[in-house]
């Protein structure tokens, strides 16, 4: 049976019926303990094997585009933030403060990695230094958006609760992937032949900081503090973002002489945010019972992301057909 076109993808309906599900039947107690420790054992293997699988060719073949990456990084923790807290006159009474909260944290999130590289392959961009460029954002994210938290989201916190936030995201974050990394030679070909796995454990460990999540954060009263029009105002809010996000990075990227398919690169680099990384950073940066409502932001800003990138990769694919194409998508290993 074909599946009806108005249907979000499998993914999207497990993330709502995970927020159902925990807004019905909330971890408490001991289930609640459990589930924490299990998510954090689930986070650790994800980031273990994303870096077993980023191979070290693949960051060779884009790191000399510095031009091209220095613009992907200032959009994504310099353009973000200014926008997040430039629009906040006109955006904050559409939301509740929690929930505006969410919002600067979507801001000062590293970019995306997978669907990044894919949207710019479908587009024909530069596959390569797309590679780069979000596997490089996501590493710096890990230093970058504690600091900006504290500088934009929290601005009250002191400096040294950046810096043990830093030191927690690379324990438990950035510490499991260079080990992932540096068993690469071992186990990448294991991995390369059992991708199945990489997605599941993707998947699985972000459904968990939801429920998780969700969990705390409807014991502590979620519901009762978002009311429908402040649902209705976020994705106004997100829409605004996503929007101008778009339109600057092809600006920029035209203004300073970029090719077509760097500027592809650019613009799905440069204005898509991580929902991968940022579950795991909001569980290490927030307390429990705040993870739901700054996140909840983000997973709409995501799937908004997938649509509207789906669309606009193939208008650039095209309008590049009477172009010089990119080198087709290849695995490097």
């Amino acid at each position: 049976m074909k599946r009806p076109a108005f249907l979000p993808d499998d993914f999207t309906l497990m993330l709502v019926a995970t927020v159902v599900l925990a807004t019905l039947l909330p971890a408490q107690g001991v289930a609640a303990r459990f589930f924490d420790g299990f998510t954090t054992f689930a986070i650790g293997l994800l980031f273990f094997l994303h870096g077993a699988k980023l191979s070290r060719d693949a960051i060779r073949a884009g790191i000399t585009h510095w031009r091209l990456h220095l613009l992907v990084f200032a959009c994504t923790f310099v353009l973000f933030p200014v926008l997040g807290v430039a629009l906040k006159p006109l955006l904050q009474p559409l939301v509740t403060p929690a929930l505006y909260t969410g919002i600067l944290f979507l801001c000062v999130l590293p970019a995306t990695v997978q669907s990044a590289i894919a949207f710019t392959s479908m587009a024909r961009g530069n596959i390569p230094a797309a590679v780069c460029s979000a596997s490089a954002s996501t590493m710096l994210g890990v230093f970058v958006t504690p600091v900006l938290v504290g500088l934009v989201v929290l601005p009250s916190a002191a400096a040294t609760s950046s810096f043990d936030s830093i030191v927690r995201i690379l324990l438990q974050l950035m510490l499991p992937f260079v080990a992932g990394h540096l068993s690469r030679p071992w186990i990448s070909g294991w991995i390369h032949r059992r991708k199945r796995i990489l997605g599941l454990v993707d998947r699985g460990s972000i459904l968990l900081v939801v429920y998780t999540a969700f969990s705390a954060a409807v014991i502590e009263g979620l519901w009762k503090q978002v009311p429908v029009l402040a649902l209705a105002g976020l994705l106004v809010v997100c829409s605004v973002l996503l929007g101008i996000a778009l339109f600057l990075t092809g600006w920029f990227a035209r203004r300073l002489g970029f090719d077509k398919a760097d500027e592809i690169t650019i613009v799905f680099c440069g204005s898509k945010k991580s929902l991968a990384s940022g579950i795991p950073m909001a569980k290490v940066l927030f307390p429990a019972h705040l993870v739901g409502a700054t996140v909840l932001p983000l997973m709409l800003f995501h799937q908004m992301q997938l649509m509207v990138c789906a669309v606009l990769a193939q208008r650039y694919a095209r309008r590049v057909d009477d172009a010089p194409a990119s080198e087709p998508a290849r695995q490097v290993s």
